[in-house]
Parts: C-alpha cells; sequence; structure tokens
C-alpha cells in the first residue's frame, strides 16, 4: 500500500482509494441487488407459499450479518486483499447453482453462501470509503460512494423481477455471477488505500458497539420497512409494471438521497437530518398502506419511502463512526452494516407474516407506527452532534 493521500479539498471521487474502491465494489452491489426482489418471486414461481418466500432474502442477510461482525478480526488476520477477494467469490461464483433448483430449500442454500461474500464487501466498502478522507469530508465520501453504487443497481433490483417474471432465469444467474470479475480490481484497490485504512483492528471492542448501537438500531427498523416494499411489492402487484416502477422510484430517491444526506450531513450536521427521514418513511408507508392498488399512490409512496430509506443510510452511519470514534470506525461499521442487513432480512421473513395474517395494506401501516416509535432515539443520539 502507498498510503495514499487523502485531500481536504476538490472532488472526493478523485482520491484514488475511492476510485479503486467504486470499481471493486460496483459489480458486487449489482449481483446483489440484482437477485433482491427476484428470488422471491422465482420461489413463489417454483411453488413457496408468499408467506415465506421472503425467506431467501432472510438466509442471504443472516449469512451476512453472521460474517460482518467476524470481518475485524479476518482482516487483522488475513489482510485487506486477501478478505476483500474471497468476499467478491464468494459473492459471485455460486450464484450459477441457482439453475439447478428453484425450490425454497435450494435458493436459501445458495443465498446462504453468497450472503458471506455480500458481508465482507459492505463492512469493508464502508469502513474504506470512510477513513479514505478526513473526518470533516466523511459524510460526502459515504454519501457519494451510496450514490455511486445505488445508481447502477437502480435497474437491477426491478430488472431482476422482469427477468424471473419473463422466465429469464439464466441471465439473471449470468449477472449475478459478477463480482467474480470484481476479483481483478482488488490489486489496485489495496496499491491505494492508505495504510490506515487496513490496520488491524481485532475483534469488536464494547465501547464502540455500544456507541453504534443506537444509531444502528433506527437504521434497522428503516431497513425492515425497505425490505417489507422491495419484497412484497412485486408479490401484490403481479402484473409487473407498476411495481418494475415502484422499485425504480424507491431506488432513485434512495440513492439521490443517500448522497445528499451526505454532503447535508457534513454542513448542517445529523441534528435534524436523521428524525425528518424517520418522518419522511412514515409518511411514504402510510400512503402505500391506504392505496396499495392505486398506481399513482404505490408510486409516490415507494418514492417518499426511498428519501427516507437513503437518508437516514447515510446519517445513521455517520453518527455511528463519530460516536464510535476514529478507533472504532471499522467496528461501527461492522455493526452498522449487520444492522442494515438484520433489518433487510427480519423484514423479508416478518412483513411476511404479517401481511399472511393482516394483509399486505395493514403490514405497511404497523411499519409506519415503528418508524414512529424510534424517533426519541434519533433524537438522542445526535444530541451534540
Amino acid at each position: 500500500m502507498d498510503g495514499g493521500a487523502v485531500q481536504e479539498t476538490g472532488p472526493v471521487w478523485r482520491v484514488p482509494a475511492v476510485r479503486a474502491l467504486l470499481a471493486a465494489s460496483l459489480l458486487g452491489f449489482t449481483s446483489y441487488a440484482i437477485t433482491l426482489s427476484a428470488l422471491p418471486s422465482q420461489a413463489v414461481r417454483g411453488g413457496a407459499d408468499v408467506g415465506a418466500a421472503g425467506l431467501v432474502t432472510t438466509v442471504f442477510l443472516a449469512a451476512t450479518v453472521a460474517t460482518q461482525l467476524a470481518v475485524p478480526r479476518l482482516v487483522a488476520r488475513f489482510g485487506l486483499g486477501a478478505v476483500f477477494t474471497a468476499g467478491l467469490l464468494a459473492l459471485g461464483a455460486p450464484s450459477p447453482l441457482y439453475l439447478l433448483d428453484d425450490g425454497l430449500t435450494w435458493l436459501c442454500v445458495v443465498s446462504g453462501l453468497r450472503g458471506t461474500g455480500f458481508g465482507v464487501l459492505t463492512v469493508l466498502g464502508a469502513t474504506i470509503a470512510a477513513r479514505a478522507v478526513p473526518l470533516s469530508r466523511r459524510g460526502e465520501a459515504l454519501g457519494l460512494y451510496g450514490l455511486a453504487l445505488g445508481l447502477p443497481t437502480l435497474a437491477a433490483t426491478p430488472g431482476g423481477v422482469a427477468l424471473v417474471l419473463s422466465g429469464q432465469l439464466g441471465w439473471l444467474v449470468a449477472l449475478a455471477t459478477l463480482p467474480v470479475l470484481g476479483v481483478l480490481a482488488v490489486p489496485a484497490l489495496v496499491r491505494a488505500v492508505p495504510d490506515t485504512v487496513a490496520a488491524a483492528t481485532g475483534a469488536p471492542t464494547g465501547p464502540a458497539v455500544r456507541a453504534a448501537l443506537p444509531p444502528s438500531l433506527v437504521l434497522l427498523v428503516v431497513t425492515l420497512a425497505g425490505a417489507g416494499l422491495v419484497t412484497f411489492l412485486p408479490i401484490a402487484r403481479p402484473d409487473g409494471l407498476v411495481a418494475t416502477l415502484g422499485l425504480l422510484a424507491f431506488g432513485v430517491t434512495g440513492a439521490l438521497s443517500r448522497w445528499g444526506g451526505g454532503v447535508l450531513a457534513d454542513r448542517v450536521g445529523t441534528r435534524v437530518l436523521l428524525p425528518a427521514a424517520l418522518l419522511l418513511g412514515a409518511a411514504g408507508l402510510v400512503l402505500l398502506a391506504t392505496g396499495l392498488q392505486v398506481d399513482a399512490l404505490v408510486l409516490v409512496g415507494s418514492a417518499v419511502l426511498g428519501l427516507s430509506y437513503g437518508g437516514v443510510q447515510n446519517t445513521s452511519l455517520v453518527v455511528a463512526m463519530a460516536r464510535a470514534g476514529d478507533a472504532g470506525t471499522t467496528t461501527a461499521s461492522s455493526v452498522w452494516n449487520a444492522s442494515f442487513d438484520a433489518g433487510t432480512g427480519l423484514g423479508a421473513l416478518a412483513v411476511g407474516v404479517l401481511a399472511a395474517a393482516l394483509g399486505l395494506d395493514l403490514a405497511y401501516a404497523v411499519l409506519a407506527g415503528l418508524l414512529v416509535l424510534v424517533l426519541p432515539v434519533a433524537l438522542r443520539v445526535t444530541r451534540g452532534l
């Protein structure tokens, strides 16, 4: 590693480590996004019950969370390059196995294997983006990272659903295998990152974990709601077009608000941004709950929920890292990413259970109430930041 210099001014994307990170991460996140909504739909097409379809996502993200908590130890023992390479291979290489069977159990087995690779990618990506620039530009760097990964995957989430609904599983699998090509970018990444990024941090430490948990709880609730949308909107609106457009609106606003939230976090702080993003999410869910069969309300509700989803992502990560301190950055990233994926996994399962018992409209109303309930937490963790 050359310990590439960070910069106080100029575009963040010009930082060598940031450019190398984006090149290595884009393929991985595309693989994740294109299967996120598509595999539950494929499970239903293969005969699974609608309430159980979200189990594919839950298994994927359970493996992701378990791996995320081990990443600091793995990097300390094997090095950044080896761990990042292993993560990309684990995410992409098992994907062709989806072609062997469309049964729920098999889809879950393959997804569990891939989830371990995604766990590595998420923790190291956020850590590198945050620590490759000065502290004063952390929010901007994390926002750019989220935007750069979010925009290319906008087409991936609804596109994956469209491929499954049209019977094109082979193309879905081919695109899910793309992270294998990302291995080619790892040597450049290792050379570009500052030495401090790959410094051994050991196991997650108590103070850093405790500091990162409250903002990560806020994130968990919002990602739970997001999972309820991306998993079950295609099932609730199987005609395809409205679900595809709704997911596209959710992705566009989510990516833009993650970037915008990062810039605003550096300039005005997180005290207002995090609570406001939560309230936006509750409003979007209310729109979905009251108009699930009304095309316009589905599109507007999805877009508003996307604003919350992206805004809470970036702002809560900035807060978690600020509370944990520089020495706890990797640990904060592990806790934050584990909460993100735990919320997504739980949402895919819990919203399915609620929808089976109450209907999807009432399930979205319950989620809106949950977002309001964590508002005091958002206010407390941003105090003084």
